[in-house]
């Protein structure tokens, strides 16, 4: 029984670091592990405090996270189910009822509220584990709608090189803001230089641009092989974690 009632309530312009972490687990756990889904209070907890797919690490108690939870309800992101027997109530998020998100752009948000600011090869790496990305370009189109529900914040324009991205609900007094100043300011033009005189010994331009472009080209090279070992690796980590909330659940169920 969902002991929800359906409600208004306010806009939601940040969370709390431990609400952020509980709430990302719930849409992350529904994507990955939907045979588990809704969490007990107890796979909540070991979500929140797992090593894998979480910046920082965190060690809370499952008191803090039922405290963070009865917080989320109060707002319309969580709702609680209560089964038959008299088996430990479950946890079930309300995102979709409170955002108008594309399965992308919940996936994306889901884990920035997990790791906080990332690349967008990154971002799509990791989000891809929950829902596909096919390209950058799908990233950014997906990115550009979170923006405009202020949802997300970025580095400088999101069509430029090296941007950064994160969510945008953190509590004002912790001072995420991403610097948009500097990174902007590299998509102007820069400002006239005076002429210099021709230097007595000219370097050969060509020669080192074409050195520049293949060391440039092996460099994206690694970096994406590096990411799609990370990917794999978290996917890995992924496994061992639901086989983990397996053993608990077993044990759970045979009074152990």
């Amino acid at each position: 029984m969902d002991s929800f009632e359906d409600q208004e309530h306010p806009p939601i312009t940040e969370l709390s670091r431990r609400q952020r972490r509980v709430l990302g687990v719930l849409v992350e756990k529904a994507f990955t592990t939907p045979e588990y889904y809704p969490l007990t209070l107890k796979a909540a907890t070991n979500g929140c405090n797992q090593k894998s797919n979480r910046a920082p690490v965190s060690s809370y108690s499952e008191d803090d996270v039922e405290e963070a939870l009865d917080e989320l309800r109060e707002i319309g992101l969580v709702t609680v189910i209560h089964t038959d027997g008299g088996r430990a109530p479950r946890y079930r998020h309300w995102m979709r009822k409170r955002f108008a998100l594309s399965e992308p752009q919940l996936a994306i948000l889901t884990e920035l509220l997990l790791r906080g600011r990332q690349s967008l090869g990154e971002l799509r790496s990791r989000s891809s584990r929950m829902v596909s990305i096919d390209s950058l370009d799908q990233l950014r189109e997906e990115l550009a709608g979170l923006q405009g529900l202020n949802l997300l914040q970025a580095s400088g324009s999101l069509a430029r090189r090296g941007v950064e991205v994160d969510h945008n609900l953190y509590v004002a007094k912790e001072g995420m803001t991403l610097a948009t100043a500097s990174a902007d300011a590299a998509d102007e033009p820069a400002s006239p230089r005076p002429a210099r005189s021709p230097s007595p010994t000219p370097a050969p331009a060509a020669a080192s641009d074409g050195r520049i472009d293949a060391l440039e080209a092996v460099i994206g090279e690694l970096r994406t092989q590096n990411q799609e070992f990370a990917v794999e690796i978290s996917s890995l980590r992924d496994e061992v974690q639901r086989l983990e909330e397996n053993m608990e659940r077993l044990r759970s169920e045979l009074g152990g």
